[in-house]
């Protein structure tokens, strides 16, 4: 018997670094995500294979049941520097799977998983978290426990994994809370996503955000301010001084030039960091020159806002 589990990637428009600090922030499911399917096998092994969008093999793991010992690991050594810390993460949700229910993996039955991006590996839309949501619904577990206890951050892109619409996000008193909320501006035709063309590794960016010694409070409530008014904003004009607030704010915190004073200082309309500054997608706001524009730059993964988002 078979059984097929599905988790949307993520985009955090608004609240970066400051979610974890109880901001409201505007995260956004995508369009793209990552499946898992599972089948019994006669044999006691976990068979774990990962694949890219490209149908590559990029991680195959066996592990022994119950006891979830590694036996053999292979992956993209070309990618991954070649160290097998892969497969020990991978070895190490499923314990955390495991303690939060006793009954998964607890006898000799093996399986063969197979587990697909439909996103570039280096894209950045959460290859951590679909992945995470798609072990806890096999699992019989809760997600955001299982995230908690592996990977930590503010388990936005959870909430983006198991949800179809946009969301206003925040943690209160360290629980996560959500709302769906209705974010289709009428400007969306001139929102563009343009991939920076490195992935980005938003455990250094947290790291230096949680060296910031200032009061973080006040940025908190100022970034909540920005959140609920970019998604109840009806003027591209107003957005994109909402958006220019918003890196203005971050870039205090985190000691950091915004994107467009370091690199996009020429464009003729708005950018903002999403998530972790420096890597992934950022927003941008244009035009039919848009995609032209980035393209000169040497940016060639131009996303419309409608052909990202679900």
């Amino acid at each position: 018997m078979n059984h097929g589990f599905y988790s949307n990637g993520k985009l955090l428009l608004t609240g970066e670094y400051v979610v974890l600090d109880g901001a409201e922030a505007l995260a956004i499911p995508t369009q793209y995500g990552q499946n898992l399917s599972v089948r019994k096998l006669n044999e006691s092994k976990l068979i774990w294979e990962s694949y890219t969008d490209n149908d590559e093999l990029w991680l195959q793991v066996e592990f022994d049941v119950p006891r979830l010992r590694i036996i053999t690991a292979t992956f993209d050594a070309t990618n991954d520097g070649g160290n097998d810390s892969l497969a020990e993460s991978l070895q190490n949700i499923l314990f955390e799977a495991k303690k939060l229910n006793q009954a998964f993996l607890f006898n000799q039955q093996g399986y063969y998983i197979k587990s697909k991006l439909t996103f570039a590996r280096n894209w950045g839309l959460g290859s951590s978290s679909t992945l995470i949501n798609n072990i806890a619904q096999w699992a019989k577990i809760d997600a955001f426990q299982l995230q908690f206890n592996t990977f930590g951050g503010s388990g936005y892109d959870i909430a983006c994994a198991q949800n179809d619409s946009p969301i206003l996000y925040q943690l209160k008193d360290q629980k996560p809370s959500f709302n769906n909320v209705s974010f289709n501006p009428n400007f969306k035709d001139q929102l563009f996503f343009v991939h920076l063309n490195k992935k980005q590794n938003s455990r250094e960016g947290i790291t230096r955000y949680k060296n910031f010694k200032g009061n973080v409070s006040t940025f908190v409530e100022e970034i909540s301010q920005i959140t609920n008014q970019i998604y109840t904003c009806d003027s591209l004009t107003e957005f994109e001084k909402l958006l220019a607030d918003h890196e203005r704010v971050i870039s205090k915190i985190i000691h950091q030039e915004p994107i467009q004073n370091r690199l996009f200082s020429d464009y003729f309309s708005q950018t903002k960091s999403l998530g972790a500054w420096g890597g992934d997608f950022i927003l941008a706001t244009g035009n039919d020159d848009t995609v032209n524009y980035f393209n000169k730059k040497g940016f060639e993964t131009i996303i419309r806002y409608s052909d990202m988002i679900l």
